[in-house]
C-alpha cells in the first residue's frame, strides 16, 4: 500500500507515465507496421518474406542513424527546454537536418543505383535478390522524407509535445497498413503488386507524414519545421552537437551495422533460417515497445531536469527508472512467450523454418531483458546527462570485438547448427552488463551541458 502510494505521488512517477503511454503508442504502432508486412506477404510467399527482411535491414540502419541524430539533438534540447533557451533549440534542430540530410541522400543514391549490390551483401539468392533490388529502388524516395519528419519529431519529443509527434506517427503508420494491403493484394483496382507493394506503401505513408509535420509547423507558435534554421550558425552549440551527437550517432550506426552483420550471418545459412527470424524480429518488437519507449521518456524527463541543474534529484530519479525498466522487461519478456503459440500456428513456413521459429522466440524470451536494461541506461540515462562516448565504446567493443566475430566464426569455421550460432549471436547484451552497470553506479554521466554565452550568425 505504501509502495502504490509512493508512486502515486512522485511528481516522477506521474510525468513518466505521462510521457511514456504516446511514445509506447507510437512503437506499437511502429512494430504493427514491420508485422503487417509480414503477416500480408505471408500470403504472398517465403521468398517475398525474405526478401523483404534483409532489404529491410537497409532502411533498419538507416533509422538508426536518424535515431542517433535525433538522440543527440534530444539530448541538448531536453536541457535547454529545462533551462528556457528556445532559440537554442531552434539552431540545434537546424544542425540536426543538416546531418539527416546528407545520410539521406547517400542513401537514395545507393538504393537507386546499386541496389542489387546492397542485396548480395545478406544473400547469394538470385530471386532474393530480384525482389530486393525493386524493393529498395522502390523505397528510395521515402528516405528523404524521413530525413527530415524524424528530425523534427525528435524535438518536439524533446520539448514534451510527446502526444503531437505520436498522433504524426500514428495517422501515417494506419496510412502505410491500409496503403500494404491495398498494393500487396490489388484492392480497389490496384494491381497485385507483391513485396513492391510493400515499398509503394511505405513511400507514401512517408510523404503523407512530411505534410503533416509541416502542417504541425504551421500551427505551432514556437518550434516550426523550417529549413532556414540550417543556415543559421553558432559555433558553440555546433560544437556540442558534434561533440555529442556523432559519438550518439557512432554509436547506433555501429550498433545497427552490427545487428545486420547478424542478418548477413543468418542470411548464408538458408531461406529456412532467414523466413523464421523474420517472424522472430516482429514478435521481438512487440516485447520491447514498453521498455524502449520506457527508455526514451525517461531520458527526455532526466534531461529536463539536469537542464534546470537539479542533479541530485536526477540521480535518484535514474535510479527510479531503472526500477521500471526491470519491470517493462520482464512484461517484454512475457508478451513474447505469450504470442508465441499464436505465431507459431499463423506462419506458413517449411518444417524447418517452423523449428528455428520456435527457439529462437525461446532464446527472445530472456533476450528482451538485456536489452532493455542497456537500452535505457546507454540510449537514456547516459545521454540525458551528455554521455554518449561511453555507449560508442561499449557497443564497439561488445559487438564488433566479441558478437560479431564470434557469429562469423560459429558459422563458417566452426560450422555450428544455425540455432547454435543464433543463441551465440544473443549473448551480446549480457556482455555488456557488468561495465555499463558500473558505469551508471559512477554517475559520471551526471553533467548538466547547457550554456549561457551562445552566439548566433
Amino acid at each position: 500500500m505504501n509502495i502504490k502510494h509512493s508512486i502515486k505521488n512522485d511528481p516522477f512517477y506521474r510525468h513518466i507515465f505521462k510521457l511514456v503511454l504516446p511514445i509506447v503508442l507510437q512503437n506499437l504502432l511502429s512494430a504493427a507496421v514491420s508485422s503487417a508486412d509480414v503477416v500480408m506477404l505471408n500470403y504472398v510467399g517465403q521468398s517475398s518474406i525474405s526478401a523483404v527482411s534483409l532489404a529491410s535491414q537497409y532502411a533498419g540502419v538507416l533509422f538508426m542513424v536518424f535515431y542517433g541524430l535525433g538522440t543527440g539533438v534530444t539530448i541538448l534540447c531536453a536541457q535547454y527546454y529545462g533551462k528556457g533557451d528556445l532559440r537554442a533549440i531552434q539552431v540545434l534542430e537546424g544542425i540536426a537536418m543538416r546531418f539527416s540530410l546528407i545520410f539521406a541522400v547517400a542513401f537514395v543514391g545507393l538504393a537507386l543505383f546499386v541496389p542489387g549490390e546492397m542485396m548480395h551483401i545478406f544473400t547469394n539468392d538470385a530471386e532474393l535478390i530480384r525482389i530486393g533490388a525493386s524493393y529498395l529502388r522502390c523505397m528510395s524516395v521515402s528516405y528523404l522524407c524521413w530525413g527530415v519528419t524524424e528530425v523534427y519529431l525528435a524535438v518536439l519529443r524533446s520539448i514534451e509535445r510527446v502526444v503531437i509527434s505520436t498522433a504524426v506517427n500514428v495517422i501515417a503508420f494506419a496510412a502505410n497498413i491500409i496503403l500494404n494491403a491495398v498494393f500487396i493484394f490489388g484492392l480497389f483496382g490496384m494491381p497485385k503488386l507483391g513485396a513492391m507493394g510493400v515499398a509503394i506503401a511505405t513511400s507514401m505513408s512517408r510523404v503523407l507524414e512530411l505534410v503533416i509535420c509541416l502542417v504541425v509547423s504551421f500551427l505551432s507558435k514556437d518550434i516550426k519545421l523550417d529549413l532556414k534554421y540550417m543556415f543559421v550558425s553558432s559555433k558553440e552549440l555546433f560544437s556540442d552537437f558534434v561533440k555529442l551527437s556523432l559519438p550518439a550517432l557512432g554509436n547506433d550506426i555501429i550498433w545497427s551495422v552490427a545487428f545486420s552483420m547478424y542478418s548477413v550471418i543468418i542470411g548464408h545459412l538458408g531461406t529456412d533460417a532467414v523466413a523464421a527470424n523474420s517472424f522472430v524480429v516482429v514478435v521481438r518488437n512487440f516485447g520491447t515497445v514498453l521498455c524502449f519507449g520506457m527508455a526514451s521518456a525517461g531520458g527526455i524527463l532526466l534531461g529536463n531536469i539536469i537542464g534546470e541543474n537539479k542533479l541530485e534529484e536526477a540521480g535518484e530519479d535514474a535510479g527510479k527508472l531503472m526500477k521500471l525498466t526491470v519491470i517493462t522487461g520482464a512484461i517484454g519478456g512475457v508478451i513474447i512467450l505469450a504470442v508465441m503459440p499464436f505465431a507459431l500456428s499463423y506462419a506458413d513456413l517449411s518444417s524447418q523454418a517452423m523449428h528455428y521459429m520456435k527457439y529462437m522466440l525461446l532464446i527472445n524470451v530472456y533476450y528482451v531483458m538485456g536489452a532493455a536494461v542497456n537500452t535505457t541506461m546507454i540510449a537514456g540515462i547516459f545521454r540525458s546527462g551528455g554521455d554518449s562516448r561511453f555507449g560508442f565504446v561499449c557497443d564497439a567493443i561488445s559487438m564488433w570485438c566479441y558478437a560479431v566475430p564470434l557469429g562469423f566464426i560459429a558459422a563458417f569455421v566452426i560450422k555450428l547448427p544455425v540455432m547454435w550460432v543464433y543463441f551465440l549471436l544473443c549473448t551480446d547484451e549480457f556482455v555488456k552488463w557488468p561495465w555499463v552497470i558500473k558505469h551508471y553506479k559512477s554517475r559520471k554521466w551526471l553533467n548538466n551541458i547547457t550554456r549561457d554565452d551562445i552566439t548566433f550568425r
